[in-house]
């Protein structure tokens, strides 16, 4: 992955657009090599048009996974990341709506079995981040939002997906290396953040007696729509420029945990969490 910092731009509405990033990230590399780790599973993943969510569609394809994708508004990304899915010969079900509603939540899970007959994973990816100089400037109406896109879907998709997930399959939560450190300015969606931190050990828990696998990965600085759609130019230009290894990550370096995390390499782990961040230690 090259050094070079990304170029000044800004989106005006998130959760962002990657056909209009520049450089627009690498969802997977040209040398990633599939085994069949998750040969006819079948996989939903939110906010998964773009960003990380695009990344982990495409690799669970090249693994031999269907995956539903589901996403808000970005039809462009959408389409583009199904013709991903598909031409590395696997299915792709792409779902419109709001994952913050726990209607759509129990419809985006019917709507798997009604296409596939089964669900074997569930990622909980879908996130919005809103740079804030203080508490104070928070709506309510804001905190709210992102209170339910963040955290409140995860709970919504889990209820639904549980009774049709059995012994072997996942649950892979979307965390963040703010849950662990804070962030001065993204508060409302730090805080969702360790409250995805928090569930996901529950769950792990809880779930143990049934086989049903609980983890997490805590992204660093990644490259995806939510930066240039959350962040001035300046922040954008030099983001990810704070940890050890002066970059931001690619969505392409992610996914790989996931499908770890989905497939059975990864039998003996639970309630645990990979951290991706590019160097940063932290005290877990």
């Amino acid at each position: 992955m090259s050094d070079q910092q990304q170029p000044p731009q800004h989106q005006e509405k998130q959760p962002g657009d990657e056909h209009a990033m520049r450089p627009e990230p690498e969802y997977i590399r040209d040398n990633y090599c599939g085994a069949d780790k998750l040969l006819n599973r079948v996989a939903i993943i939110t906010g998964g048009d773009s960003g990380i969510g695009r990344a982990v569609a495409v690799h669970f394809a090249r693994e031999g996974a269907d995956s539903v994708i589901v996403h808000l508004e970005e039809d462009t990304d959408a389409e583009e990341t199904r013709r991903l899915v598909e031409a590395e010969g696997r299915r792709c079900l792409v779902l419109k709506g709001d994952v913050g509603q726990p209607e759509f939540c129990r419809q985006i899970v019917q709507k798997t079995l009604d296409a596939f007959g089964k669900l074997n994973i569930l990622v909980n990816n879908a996130a919005e981040q809103y740079d804030w100089d203080d508490i104070t400037d928070i709506p309510d109406d804001q905190l709210l939002r992102t209170f339910q896109t963040n955290l409140f879907s995860h709970f919504y998709l889990t209820k639904a997906a549980l009774p049709h997930l059995a012994k072997g399959d996942t649950i892979i939560e979307t965390s963040s290396i703010n849950a662990f450190k804070g962030n001065d300015t993204l508060i409302d969606y730090t805080a969702t953040k360790g409250g995805v931190q928090a569930l996901m050990r529950s769950l792990a828990m809880s779930l143990m007696d049934r086989g049903i696998r609980v983890n997490a990965v805590a992204p660093g600085p990644v490259w995806t729509p939510l930066i240039p759609a959350s962040m001035d130019d300046e922040k954008v230009a030099s983001f990810g420029g704070q940890v050890p290894m002066k970059r931001a990550g690619q969505p392409s370096e992610m996914a790989p945990a996931y499908v770890y995390l989905a497939s059975e390499d990864s039998s003996y782990m639970s309630g645990q969490t990979i951290h991706l961040n590019g160097g940063v230690i932290l005290n877990t």
